[in-house]
């Protein structure tokens, strides 16, 4: 098989797919690649992986591009390295992927670069699908595409009455956007609904399959976390400001970031949907008046 044969039978593999040589320099880029990061080959083939491409982190925030990069590490040490990460995506939102590297030697044995393939771990949640279904009932908001306040206060009802019939436990998570109106002022609302955007695919690349985020209202977001106790769900909580917190949206000028304030608490038997709701949002309220960009909850 022809070298040409060769790289476009990997331009139609189902995961993502790029080479790099021994200064991180990429060499080849396949189209599945794309599809999950938003970037064409031609925007990132000679760049380096840590040029302000795909800016990997962990679970806790870690830049991994800055400091413990997987594929630089593979290359180093000549060992395969299995991870899951958060790629940006060209729209600024994080994607979830899990990541499998392999060291590429050359004709006499010395590692001669890099490989790393990747797996859009958002596709796994079926929140697409569901989306997908929800859109037919006008149970959608047209803007963000996750599912709207009426949707929402549906789930809470059926929810807490799950709850006083059976004890499942539930949390809410109240996300408000910092600093939306200066946002909106000075680089203009079309600019703005893409932040609103930008943050909504945070939500639902990153959520569990059974858990539900939608659209509250104007720049504030919430999300129902089913089955979980609290230092989990301030965890999950937690792991979604930061994964906002990094996330980018390019400009002519630069790029622009947004933080969120979040509100974070348990279902309680007894609780009316206007109860649950209403603590929750005056958690955010905290979270804004200690300095915005931070979590708090009563648990």
């Amino acid at each position: 098989m022809s070298q040409p044969d060769y790289l476009q039978l990997l331009d139609h593999l189902y995961d993502g797919l790029y080479f790099v040589d021994t200064q991180r320099r990429i060499t080849f880029w396949n189209r599945t690649a794309e599809e999950i990061t938003g970037f064409s080959a031609e925007e990132v083939m000679g760049s380096h992986c840590y040029d302000n491409i795909l800016n990997h982190v962990d679970a806790q925030g870690n830049a991994l591009c800055e400091n413990g990069c997987p594929l630089s590490r593979a290359i180093e040490g000549n060992v395969n390295i299995e991870s899951e990460v958060y790629l940006r995506h060209k729209h600024g939102h994080r994607v979830p992927v899990a990541v499998r590297i392999r060291p590429l030697p050359g004709a006499d044995g010395r590692v001669m670069g890099g490989v790393e393939l990747f797996q859009d771990l958002s596709e796994k949640t079926g929140v697409l699908l569901q989306l997908e279904e929800l859109r037919q009932l006008a149970l959608v908001d047209s803007l963000t595409g996750l599912v709207n306040r009426n949707y929402f206060e549906r789930e809470i009802e059926s929810h807490l009455q799950e709850q006083a019939r059976y004890g499942w436990p539930f949390g809410l998570l109240f996300i408000d956007i910092d600093n939306f109106k200066y946002i909106n002022d000075n680089f203009g609302h079309g600019f703005g609904d893409q932040v609103l955007q930008m943050v909504a695919r945070n939500l639902k690349h990153i959520c569990r399959p059974f858990d539900v985020f939608g659209r509250w209202g104007g720049e504030e977001f919430i999300g129902l976390v089913r089955n979980i106790e609290g230092a989990e769900l301030i965890a999950i909580g937690e792991r979604l400001r930061m994964l906002i917190e990094s996330s980018r949206l390019q400009q002519e000028d630069g790029s622009v970031g947004v933080t969120v304030s979040v509100g974070a608490t348990l279902a309680q038997v007894g609780d009316s949907l206007t109860d649950l709701v209403g603590r929750a949002d005056e958690l955010m309220y905290q979270s804004k008046n200690r300095g915005k960009n931070c979590l708090t909850s009563d648990i």
